[in-house]
C-alpha cells in the first residue's frame, strides 16, 4: 500500500540524527535514517557489541539516560512503522531533483545513493521529499615524527576502540594534544585499568579564565570538568600543560614519546624536552565538520561548517543540517539543533508554517553552548608554530607517502601556495582518504589557511556502481 505522508531522509544516526528523526517522526512525517554503524548512536553514544556482554556498558558514558530515552523512542517509531532504520548503509552521494515521478504522490525531489554492507558494493537508493544531513565531524590530524608508528592513534580512535570493542592499544599510554576531548579519553582509559602517563595539553589553563562569562553560564560543563579533573587525581595522572609532543619513539611500534614546554609564542622551549615510556599514544587536536555531502549538494560553508538558519535549513531547499557538521559543538548542541532540525522539516513538508516556541528550550539551549564551544575555540587550538616540528622525513600524506620535505620543496622550490596546486605537484591529498586527513597539515605547510574541498562524492565508490547508477534497489517500498 502506497504510503502518501511526507517523506524525510535523516542521513547520520548520532545524537542529532537521533533527536531529529523522533521529532520528525512525531509529528506525522516519514523517516528513513541510515547510517554507515551497525547500530544507532554516533561516535558520542557507540557500545560494546552484543555478543561482548559488556555487563554495565553505562560505565563509559556520562548521558546513559539520553540514549535510553533516544534509543526507546526510536525504537517505538520503527515499530509503529513511523521509521526506516537502515544500517551499514554508506551514503556517497544525495541528488535533487531527480527521480521526481517515483515516490508518493510525485513528491520526490532527493535521490540518496548508498552502499549496503562492509564490502561496499551493493548499491542503494532511498528517494525522499527532503533530507537531513547529520554527518557529524572528523578528528583534525596533525603530524609529527613518528606519529605513522603502530601505538599511535588519535584520541578519538583510542575512546572508539574502548567503547565499541572494550579494549585498549597497550598498557601505559600519553593523551596529548589540546581539546576538551582528552579529559574523557585520558580518565576512560584510566579507568580500564590502563596506565596513564601523562596528560600533555597545549594550551596554556590561564586562557580558560579569560572566558568566564561563557563558562560561567554553562555550570554543567564546569561541573563535568570539573568530574574529570577529579578522576585524574584519583588516577594519579600527571597533567603536563604548555607542553606538546615533539617526537615518537620505537622500532616496529611505539616505545616512547618525546614532549617539551611551549613559550608564550607556542615554539618548544630549548632544554625543556623529556621522554616519556609509553606502548599508546593517544592525540587529538580538535575536530572538523564532515560536509561532503553537503558541499555535492551546493549548500554554503560558514568556516569549515554548513551554514544554516534558525531553523537548522540550509541555503538549497529542501535540505536541513544538524549537529557538529554545522560546526563542532558536543553532544548537547547535536541533540539541540537535532530537535529544531527535525520538527523544522516535519512543519514544512506538512505544509505549515513551522512554530518556533515549540522549541523554545533547544534553541536557549542551542544559543548558549554555541557561546560557550566558540569560547572554548579561542582557547584550545594547537601550538601556533607546530608545523615546524614537521621535519623533511616526516611523513604527512600516509596514502601517497608524501614527506613534510616534499611539501616543502613544492612551496619553497616551485611557488605552491595553496593546497590544490600542492597536491597536484606531490600527489598529496590523492590517495584512498582524499585529503581528509592530511589537508590541514598541506594547508599548515603551506602557509594558507584550510579550507574543505569540494568533491564528487563523499567516498570512494566502485566503478561498477557508477556504471548501473539508476539501476539499485530501492531500500525501502514507497
Amino acid at each position: 500500500m502506497t504510503d502518501d505522508r511526507p517523506h524525510l531522509a535523516v542521513i547520520g544516526a548520532g545524537p542529532a540524527g537521533l533527536a531529529a528523526t523522533v521529532a520528525a517522526a512525531a509529528h506525522g512525517v516519514r523517516v528513513t535514517l541510515i547510517d554507515s554503524a551497525a547500530q544507532a548512536g554516533g561516535q558520542f553514544y557507540r557500545r560494546p557489541a552484543a555478543e561482548l556482554n559488556a555487563r554495565r556498558p553505562q560505565a563509559l558514558h556520562h548521558q546513559w539516560r539520553t540514549w535510553e530515552r533516544l534509543s526507546d523512542a526510536l525504537a517505538h517509531h520503527v515499530g509503529a512503522g513511523h521509521v526506516t532504520h537502515l544500517t551499514d548503509h554508506h551514503v556517497w552521494l544525495v541528488e535533487r531533483g531527480l527521480n521526481e515521478k517515483s515516490g508518493a504522490a510525485g513528491r520526490t525531489a532527493f535521490t540518496v545513493h548508498a552502499l549496503l554492507g562492509p564490502g561496499q558494493e551493493s548499491p542503494v537508493e532511498v528517494r525522499a521529499d527532503a533530507v537531513l544531513l547529520a554527518t557529524g565531524g572528523y578528528e583534525k590530524v596533525l603530524p609529527f615524527p613518528g606519529w605513522t608508528l603502530p601505538g599511535v592513534l588519535t584520541a578519538g580512535g583510542a575512546q572508539a576502540m574502548l567503547k565499541g570493542s572494550l579494549a585498549v592499544s597497550g598498557r601505559t599510554a600519553v593523551v596529548a594534544g589540546t581539546g576538551p576531548l582528552l579529559l574523557p579519553v585520558a580518565t576512560g582509559l584510566a579507568a580500564a585499568g590502563v596506565e596513564v602517563a601523562a596528560l600533555v595539553e597545549s594550551t596554556d589553563p590561564k586562557a580558560l579564565a579569560r572566558q568566564t562569562r561563557a563558562l560561567a553560564a554553562q555550570p554543567g560543563k564546569i561541573a563535568e570538568g570539573a568530574q574529570y579533573a577529579a578522576q585524574l587525581l584519583r588516577h594519579r595522572v600527571t597533567l603536563l600543560t604548555r607542553h606538546t609532543v615533539v617526537e615518537a619513539h620505537g622500532d616496529e611500534r611505539l616505545e616512547a614519546v618525546t614532549v617539551a614546554a611551549l613559550d608564550t609564542d607556542g615554539r618548544v622551549r630549548p632544554g625543556t624536552a623529556r621522554r616519556i615510556a609509553c606502548d599508546t599514544l593517544a592525540v587529538g587536536h580538535g575536530m572538523l565538520p564532515h560536509t561532503d555531502l553537503a558541499e555535492t549538494l551546493g549548500c554554503r560553508l560558514d568556516g569549515t561548517g554548513v551554514h544554516v538558519d534558525d531553523e537548522q535549513r540550509t541555503d538549497i531547499p529542501g535540505v536541513w543540517a544538524a549537529g557538529e557538521t554545522t560546526g563542532i559543538g558536543g553532544a548537547a548542541l547535536s541533540l539541540a539543533e537535532g530537535h529544531i532540525a527535525g520538527r523544522s522539516a516535519a512543519a514544512r513538508l506538512n505544509g505549515t508554517d513551522p512554530d518556533p516556541s515549540s522549541w523554545v528550550p533547544a534553541a536557549k539551549s542551542r544559543t548558549g553552548l554555541r557561546e560557550f564551544f566558540a569560547a572554548l575555540d579561542t582557547v584550545y587550538a594547537p601550538p601556533a608554530h607546530w608545523t615546524g616540528l614537521i621535519t623533511d622525513a616526516t611523513v604527512v600524506c600516509r596514502c601517497e607517502e608524501v614527506t613534510g620535505g616534499a611539501i616543502r620543496e613544492a612551496v619553497d622550490g616551485l611557488g605552491a601556495g595553496d593546497v590544490r596546486t600542492v597536491k597536484l605537484l606531490t600527489r598529496a591529498g590523492m590517495g584512498w582518504c582524499q585529503g581528509r586527513m592530511c589537508g590541514p597539515a598541506v594547508a599548515g605547510l603551506a602557509g594558507c589557511a584550510f579550507a574543505p574541498s569540494r568533491r564528487p562524492f563523499a567516498r570512494p565508490v566502485p566503478l561498477g556502481v557508477l556504471a548501473r547508477a539508476g539501476e539499485a534497489g530501492e531500500a525501502e517500498d514507497d
